[in-house]
């Protein structure tokens, strides 16, 4: 069940981490129940999960909408979650940022350039995504894995396979 505005209230400045199913939009929150995030010109607030568009979108509209109109149905936590790593701006410096870009075209890249990128660089002065961190081990593991199979199989082979020639001699 989705937090309602009696169970969390963000205060301005703090990141709202939205679930949407395979991946997370992200918005910073600016005060009087309205959010600052990037989406794709395409995107209407309430898309919700349907909207893929972020996906294939090079360009995205820095937005101001209301937090539940881009929430919609969808789970959502206040994540700050680099805290710990960085200092976050001061208050009236993030929401002054913020709302200074709404209404930018932005050049858009799910792996440089994404809404958890842009979040992150008001709150904190860094670019930085988590989901794209994420993305980036699974795929190496995969690689490793994917390796150490093909080791495996060739090791295997050499050990089990022999040479032709040896096999004719005996």
């Amino acid at each position: 069940m989705a937090p309602t505005l009696y169970d969390e209230k963000p205060e301005p400045g703090d990141l709202i981490e939205i679930f949407r199913g395979t991946y997370q939009h992200w918005a910073v929150y600016v005060g009087d129940g309205f959010v600052v995030h990037l989406a794709p010109p395409s995107e209407v607030a309430s898309a919700g999960s349907s909207s893929i568009m972020s996906v294939i979108s090079e360009k995205a509209v820095v937005r101001k909408d209301e937090l539940w109109d881009v929430v919609g149905t969808d789970r959502w936590v206040i994540n700050n979650h680099l805290d710990k790593k960085y200092k976050p701006r001061p208050v009236h410096v993030i929401v002054q940022n913020a709302c200074t870009a709404v209404g930018q075209v932005m050049p858009y890249c799910v792996l440089r350039g994404n809404c958890e990128h842009f979040v992150t660089e008001l709150r904190y002065g860094q670019a930085e995504s988590r989901q794209v961190q994420k993305a980036g081990e699974v795929m190496m593991m995969a690689g490793v894995a994917a390796a150490v199979g093909f080791g495996i199989v060739a090791l295997a082979g050499a050990f089990f396979g022999g040479n032709k020639k040896e096999k004719e001699n005996q």
